[in-house]
């Protein structure tokens, strides 16, 4: 199995949508075509640091592979529709599990807590990201992503409107957290000069 295939077989969210929209025959033919896509895109991007490699090979470029094929076979809204659709099943999901942990009352001074170390791992410099860390403070953390991977390799391959879609996973993912408050006033990919990313313990009643 190659490394496109491997890719494309945690992908299976994404494949149930477009075989919403299309019959079993041109899922099979369009998800083929953005296997191959993705192989290339894999080979033209090699080189690219370790770090930055954890978001392009899992989420940008399968992402843009079968969204610029899936345009092939059916409308641009409804080939953006299946990329949306998979990300708002999983990240719900994905809050509802986080909602559940934070129940328990240690849970959310860690969570706030685990978030400075793995900005600096999964979210910095050596993952293709600028950021504006902000002091320290009890119950809260907050930074800005002045520039990202996300907005970069989307636009060169020249469908930078999926960004708009994980800028939202976050709005998905922590906006409903029992006992915590998220807060945004924008990010890159709606236009804003920078994502702003507040999570803090909420205010006692």
């Amino acid at each position: 199995m190659t490394q496109a295939e491997t890719i494309m077989k945690k992908k299976r969210s994404i494949k149930a949508e477009i075989e919403r929209t299309l019959s079993k025959e041109q899922s099979d033919a369009l998800w083929n075509k953005a296997t191959a896509r993705l192989e290339q895109l894999l080979r033209q991007y090699a080189d690219l640091p370790a770090g930055v490699r954890a978001h392009t090979d899992s989420y940008i470029f399968p992402s843009a592979a079968i969204y610029l094929t899936a345009k092939d076979y059916m409308t641009e809204q409804q080939a953006y529709a299946v990329i949306e659709q998979a990300a708002i099943a999983n990240t719900t999901r994905y809050g509802k599990m986080l909602a559940h942990l934070m129940k328990l009352p240690f849970m959310r001074d860690l969570f706030i807590r685990m978030w400075d170390p793995l900005t600096k791992k999964k979210f910095g410099k050596d993952s293709g990201f600028q950021n504006r860390f902000y002091p320290k403070k009890k119950g809260e953390y907050r930074m800005d992503i002045l520039a990202c991977p996300y907005c970069r390799y989307f636009t060169e391959l020249g469908c930078f409107d999926l960004t708009r879609i994980f800028c939202e996973n976050d709005e998905r993912g922590y906006g409903n957290l029992p006992g915590l408050v998220f807060e945004r006033t924008g990010t890159l990919g709606k236009g804003a000069e920078r994502c702003d990313f507040c999570i803090r313990k909420a205010s006692k009643p």
